[in-house]
């Protein structure tokens, strides 16, 4: 299995590193790599936001594990291994009645990422993040024997690696449930919140729809104070739609972001420009969308993150707890608003139980996603948003995370020793990466 060298980031496009990359063709060999390798990161698709598939030593991509094993059209459960991305499995099984019963704000991502990240969506507080429905994961450990984690077998192995970030061992494969869906579409209803309390009341107002999240206008300021559009949605029924869906199927365009561009395109101008345009242009009511633009609405822009120029950004995320929440998010979109730097892309999201490993995100309350340019001025802001974090109980996302502390991480993650005690236990230091060694885990 020959390595090559490769420059490497994550989404973000800050950090970047010099990595050697190997890259096995099936999970037998992926499991002598592991054995055979030195200190490394495994890596998918590479989304996400900061270093966390990074390591200059190592790096062991699972591209080629992309292979499906088998699907019960009873049960919905898809087994695969852990490099089919989730592009695929919605191409394959939504034209078959089966969506991903959680799903991230991507379909270009790994099932191995999902496992690492843990990820979450726009469902969160009704159905939990993907170890909700992630019933085993084969795992590759730092001898190379291959492990099967459930909630029955290796339980604190399977609950470390269910965000665990990679740093258990390599995923090879698991066994996940879709949920059954009659239609391609969506049955969205969109609404407008003046503020960021009224913001929170619409989340708590529509707990009975499965789906939720708002775009949140942070540089706006006073009484308008985190103004909203929230969108909520269910899968619509073939009952719901006006005509026979299959005489007019979705036909979605893509648009490619061409170059990098200038470091001077997205400032506090341009995207206040932006904001009040989006803001007026929304449309309360109901209608049916296609579920690429109600979950995926940035994957029509490819390369997207080059709008942002060649220096990166930095994506920020936090949860705040309910209790705290109300008084946290003014904190934090005060602080945004007053500094005036741009966030181009901000979300709001409501998050139910957290119930993951000891390092998944999510916990019950509130979560805010945002990016910034990349650039030295933003770190000052950055550790004022940490601190209100910290300050109302709150954690960021590993997953989005590129310059974190460490005690920022102790105080977020109660339960970080149990993870770090597996990792000891499984002698699993050679799992490695630039988050990993910046964060002492």
């Amino acid at each position: 299995m020959a390595n090559r060298l490769e420059t490497l980031s994550g989404w973000g496009r800050f950090p970047v590193a010099r990595c050697p990359v190997a890259e096995p063709s099936d999970r037998a060999a992926a499991a002598r790599a592991v054995a055979e390798s030195g200190p490394f990161a495994p890596r998918g698709l590479g989304r996400s936001y900061g270093d966390a598939a990074l390591n200059p030593r190592g790096v062991l991509s699972t591209l080629r594990l992309d292979r499906m094993i088998d699907f019960d059209p009873e049960s919905g459960a898809l087994t695969c291994e852990a490099g089919v991305s989730l592009a695929d499995i919605v191409a394959t099984f939504l034209p078959r009645g089966w969506f991903p019963a959680v799903t991230p704000g991507t379909k270009f991502v790994t099932v191995g990422g999902m496992i690492a990240a843990d990820v979450h969506g726009k469902n969160h507080h009704r159905d939990g993040s993907f170890s909700s429905c992630l019933e085993w994961v084969d795992l590759a450990l730092a001898d190379g024997r291959v492990a099967r984690c459930s909630r029955r077998e290796n339980p604190a192995l399977f609950a470390a690696t269910c965000g665990g970030m990679g740093l258990t061992g390599l995923v090879l494969a698991a066994r996940f449930r879709l949920r059954p869906v009659e239609t391609d579409r969506i049955r969205q209803e969109t609404l407008l919140a003046p503020d960021v309390d009224a913001a929170m009341e619409l989340f708590d107002a529509s707990r009975d729809w499965t789906y939720s999240v708002a775009w949140i206008d942070c540089l706006a300021t006073g009484g308008a104070l985190g103004r909203s559009i929230l969108y909520r949605g269910e899968h619509a029924r073939r009952d719901e739609l006006s005509v026979p869906r299959d005489l007019f199927p979705l036909r979605r365009r893509t648009l490619r972001v061409p170059c990098d561009a200038p470091s001077a395109a997205l400032n506090r101008w341009s995207v206040r420009a932006f904001n009040e345009v989006y803001w007026r242009r929304a449309r309360p009511g109901a209608e049916i969308v296609g579920v690429e633009p109600f979950f995926y609405p940035l994957d029509a822009v490819l390369g997207w993150n080059r709008v942002y120029g060649s220096g990166g950004f930095l994506q920020w995320q936090c949860a705040l707890p309910r209790a705290a929440g109300r008084e946290g998010l003014r904190a934090l979109l005060g602080r945004i608003a007053a500094s005036g730097r741009a966030s181009f892309l901000a979300v709001l999201k409501g998050f139910g139980a957290g119930g993951g490993g000891p390092l998944s995100f999510p916990v019950e309350g509130w979560t805010l996603a945002l990016d910034f340019k990349a650039d030295p001025a933003v770190l000052g802001l950055l550790s004022e948003l940490d601190a209100v974090v910290a300050d109302h109980g709150g954690r960021l996302y590993l997953a989005k995370d590129a310059r974190m502390s460490a005690a920022l991480l102790r105080s977020g993650y109660p339960a970080l020793a149990e993870f770090q005690a597996q990792r000891r236990a499984r002698g699993a230091a050679k799992f490695s990466s630039l988050l990993s060694q910046r964060l002492g885990l």
